[in-house]
């Protein structure tokens, strides 16, 4: 394994790293800035390497960002309704930012647009990132923690620790948009998707979930055997309407909140043989096939355009505080944030 840094320009008027490490065949780099996900490099069945993570080539890019390409986003990942929750019956107001809802925490000045400090590990990068009680609108003196690393068997890991001095919301994810042919090869529709989940959770005109954990069987959303990305996506199905394409949590089949790593997700691209399998420790995964990517511009000068990428967001569920059936992701005081996610590589 190799981890080196080098400075990848300035934002904000300070000097940003990007982090590069290399091992099993794989090549990442992150920044500090955002704890941002930059670069993929993965080989496909012939040893030619390509990157697969959509981004941009400076760290200007990444100041701006507003579709979060390999942003690390929390310490509230995805939608809450009305941007409000309660914890021990204190009511927090986040940022209202989408409609009349919370996205992603912060769009302006979120964990995505913040200069992490970094320390390089004998293994890893290590992003650490301090929030003061109140700030975002939640509670708590906290302190944030991703360790990046790439394992020796070709995995890109993701090792998340959250410490706060009061009860809190922590939902911690990674919005990477992959696309293994490359991340200017065009379409990702044509890519093949499993998902080891038998139920999702229905969404609202707002993309709110509505509360209710629906099976997938007889639906589009219904990706148990692997199936292309676009075979379905443009089906008459009213939760593909209602957010152009697929952006929903799906349900993971087995979870218990036990810290074992279950797969996820499993998606191939036929042409090059790249594969990758989303294995977590989350209770739940946002399949978004990247509706709303239009002319965003990217890495060579060129623009991302609709269903150019996909993510896939290990988390708790979106809104969860707000729901009684979903596990309520609050911890703090003297209980710790861990979560683990781990992207796979290989070739088929």
């Amino acid at each position: 394994m190799s981890i080196t840094k080098e400075s990848f320009g300035r934002a904000g008027g300070r000097e940003v790293g990007l982090y590069t490490i290399s091992r099993a065949g794989i090549t990442l780099k992150v920044t500090d800035l955002g704890a941002c996900i930059v670069n993929i490099f993965v080989p496909d069945r012939n040893g030619e390497t390509a990157d697969v993570a959509l981004g941009f080539d400076t760290a200007a890019g990444y100041a701006d960002n507003s579709c979060f390409l390999g942003a690390l986003i929390g310490p509230s990942a995805n939608r809450i309704g009305g941007g409000r929750f309660v914890i021990d019956g204190e009511a927090w107001q986040l940022p209202i930012n989408e409609n009349t809802n919370n996205l992603h925490t912060d769009f302006l000045n979120g964990s995505h647009k913040r200069i992490w400090d970094a320390e390089l590990l004998d293994d890893a990068v290590l992003l650490t990132l301090r929030l003061d009680d109140g700030e975002f609108g939640m509670p708590g003196n906290r302190v944030m923690e991703v360790a990046y690393t790439v394992t020796d068997s070709a995995a890109v890991q993701l090792s998340y620790r959250v410490y706060s001095d009061r009860r809190t919301l922590i939902n911690m994810t990674n919005h990477c948009y992959f696309n293994l042919a490359g991340e200017n090869a065009g379409s990702v529709e044509g890519h093949v998707l499993q998902l080891f989940c038998d139920s999702y959770c229905p969404v609202k005109p707002d993309s709110i979930p509505t509360g209710e954990i629906a099976p997938v069987e007889g639906t589009p959303l219904d990706f148990r055997a692997p199936k292309a990305i676009g075979r379905d996506i443009g089906a008459d199905f009213r939760q593909l309407k209602l957010v152009g394409g697929y952006d929903h949590n799906f349900v993971i089949d087995g979870w218990e909140n036990d810290g074992t790593l279950r797969r996820a997700a499993a998606v191939h691209d036929p042409a090059s043989g790249r594969a990758m399998d989303v294995y977590t420790t989350l209770p739940g995964v946002q399949f978004y096939s990247g509706n709303f990517l239009k002319e965003e511009s990217g890495k060579g000068g060129r623009s991302y355009a609709v269903r150019e990428g996909f993510c896939l967001e290990t988390q708790y569920f979106p809104d969860s505080m707000n729901h009684e059936n979903f596990a309520h992701p609050v911890f703090g005081a003297d209980t710790e944030y861990r979560s683990v996610t781990e992207y796979r590589f290989y070739t088929v």
